[in-house]
């Protein structure tokens, strides 16, 4: 049965079961918080009294990544965000990281949680976004829904913010493989400066051991698995775990950070509708007409057996 506990730093948090699996979910950001599968933990999480470290496990909307300088312009009108990543000047990871989502269903396997983003400077956009948490034996599947309360077209992109791991093996021991064929060359920034084919460490057709990448960047050109993408991280001895995502998600970005709490390693792999700075480059970026909605969904297979 769901359980729901509150007076946590990362709000009500929604443990959710299914046979060997367990999901928990908090209210914050409507942020996975933990999975784990047979006793093995597969994401990254983080201690009852704070707050997702490094973005961990946050759904990201009406953008992911960034906005270089917080500003964009909407019909000829520069617009101003507010700066949410003061160490590069940009805004980051949309505007609904530090908020919590309420309740709208639950049941012992599945949580709906939504949240609104009100008009504001630099977004003048109402919207309601929606995430659907769905736990099965088999898999962990996620499902973003947004939808546009304004009376006229709002841009928008989703994301989402997981750090994957196969919790009894040395995150730098795993092999991370992304089948894309292009990845974005960035500025001191983290803003996107152009494309170029994946070569050397961002080559991860055929693999890469953790330990001996580290880079932040996205990808694109991504090769379908049967009509969806993986990204898959796997242990030496052959058990993996594997994000999928829709083809909506064209984007993957992959942080191999070495700042995240308590590890040596943490690998975020982050499936994305666009690059960063979509709403300047208009890369991926969508235009959502009133009253419509958009859907997506992204997921975490265990491959433990």
């Amino acid at each position: 049965m769901t359980q729901a506990s509150s007076r946590l730093a990362s709000g009500t948090n929604y443990t959710l079961t299914a046979g060997a699996s367990t999901v928990i979910v908090a209210s914050l950001a409507a942020a996975l918080r933990s999975y784990e599968h047979d006793g093995v933990a597969l994401t990254e999480t983080w201690g009852d009294g704070d707050i997702p470290a490094g973005g961990g496990g946050i759904l990201l909307a009406p953008w992911p990544n960034r906005v270089a300088d917080g500003r964009w312009t909407l019909h000829g009108k520069e617009q101003r965000l507010d700066i949410t990543e003061p160490s590069k000047g940009n805004a980051s990871h949309g505007l609904l990281r530090n908020t919590g989502y309420r309740k709208v269903e639950a049941g012992p396997s599945h949580v709906v949680l939504e949240a609104e983003v009100f008009p504001q400077h630099g977004y003048p956009f109402h919207l309601l976004h929606r995430a659907a948490y769905e736990l099965t034996e088999q898999q962990l599947t996620v499902t973003q829904v947004l939808t546009n309360l304004s009376s006229e077209d709002a841009p928008f992109a989703l994301g989402a913010h997981p750090y994957l791991k196969i919790s009894d093996v040395p995150t730098e021991d795993l092999t991370l493989t992304v089948r894309a064929a292009t990845v974005f060359e960035s500025d001191d920034q983290s803003i996107p400066t152009g494309t170029a084919p994946v070569s050397g460490q961002f080559d991860l057709r055929s693999g890469r051991r953790v330990g001996d990448i580290q880079f932040d960047a996205a990808f694109t050109d991504l090769e379908p698995v049967s009509g969806r993408h993986e990204h898959v991280l796997s242990a030496p001895d052959g058990r993996r775990v594997t994000l999928w995502a829709d083809p909506a998600f064209a984007y993957a970005h992959v942080y191999i950070s070495t700042i995240y709490p308590g590890v040596s390693r943490a690998v975020a792999i982050e499936p994305m509708t666009a690059p960063a700075n979509a709403f300047n480059s208009g890369e991926g970026l969508r235009w959502l007409p009133p009253g419509a909605s958009f859907s997506a969904s992204w997921g975490i297979l265990p491959g433990l057996g």
